[in-house]
């Protein structure tokens, strides 16, 4: 995935809770921006429940679905 469409959904005023979803099957729900940090080859993702930590490469993310949105990254019309 593009990292400016991360970093955009993490910058939307205000803030929508999303769910990342990844090439391997598993979500990642980011309550709030201050769960997620990003470099230029990796994505950090806490999660706030259990407090574990995902350490992930960009191309490993597949979408974003923000809530009440067309998901991130797949043109609209597409299933």
């Amino acid at each position: 995935m593009d990292l400016n469409a991360l970093k955009d959904a993490l910058r939307r005023q205000p803030f929508r809770p999303f769910v990342m979803r990844l090439a391997d099957g598993r979500q990642l729900h980011v309550p709030h921006p201050d769960f997620v940090a990003t470099s230029a080859r990796q994505v950090v993702v806490i999660n706030p429940q259990d407090e574990s930590l995902s350490i992930l490469e960009p191309l490993l993310i597949v979408s974003l679905e923000i809530a009440g949105s067309q998901p991130a990254g797949k043109p609209q019309g597409a299933s």
